[in-house]
């Protein structure tokens, strides 16, 4: 069970801060990527960078015609590894994207429509045993390459619960998943949306010195 301080009816607070951050904030776009299979490069390369590096290596492997499944699959690692080198870690991530490309390509026929037509928890559990793809890499796909209804949990999310006092701070990724699941309408774009208006939250009001005076919930925690 999820440990979070005493609130009066959860779900309908969770949707008014939605519509203060969507209201404030706007629509968020997310995430930037213009086919599935850039969305899970980019959810790969992302891990312990900044998005500005990301789109250089994504850049990059457009720049090689390299954002193709079978290209990736015959491209050996020392290859793929130089041309995302401006992501950082960048043989880790070679290894990585090395990694899920295989699965697609092996196992899916190249074909990331045929990973979409399984039961999206059975596609997380997959994805969870490929080597390198944590929870919310795994997620990430899920929600934004795959367009099914995850919610996707990082470091803000977090962040922002404390905060906003709905937990104490000691819960797992899982936990807090079910949480903002229970809680909210089963719908990819509240999901997808609300993650994005989260992120940009935490990274301008809610930082670890939080700015409250400034920030467009601040009426939620009068």
């Amino acid at each position: 069970m999820l440990h979070y301080f005493p609130v009066k009816n959860t779900q309908q607070r969770l949707l008014n801060i939605f519509n203060m951050l969507l209201n404030s904030f706007g629509k968020r776009n997310w995430w930037p990527g213009e086919t599935e299979l850039e969305i899970i490069i980019g959810a790969v390369l992302t891990q312990n960078t900044s998005w500005k590096n990301v789109e250089k290596a994504i850049n990059n492997l457009k720049h090689h015609n390299a954002l193709d499944i079978k290209t990736l699959y015959k491209m050996d690692r020392e290859t793929l590894a130089h041309i995302i080198k401006p992501s950082g870690f960048y043989n880790i991530k070679s290894n990585r994207l090395k990694n899920i490309i295989n699965v697609i390509y092996n196992e899916y026929s190249s074909n990331i429509f045929n990973l979409n037509k399984i039961e999206m928890w059975n596609t997380r559990e997959r994805l969870l045993e490929i080597n390198g793809i944590g929870k919310e890499t795994a997620d990430s796909i899920i929600l934004y390459a795959l367009n099914k209804p995850i919610f996707v949990v990082d470091v803000y999310t977090k962040r922002f619960l404390k905060n906003h006092r709905f937990y104490d701070g000691e819960n797992d990724y899982d936990t807090i998943q079910r949480f903002f699941m229970k809680n909210l309408p089963n719908d990819t774009y509240l999901f997808n949306e609300f993650h994005a208006l989260i992120v940009y939250l935490c990274q301008n009001f809610c930082k670890k010195v939080p700015l409250c005076i400034e920030c467009p919930l601040k009426k939620d925690l009068i």
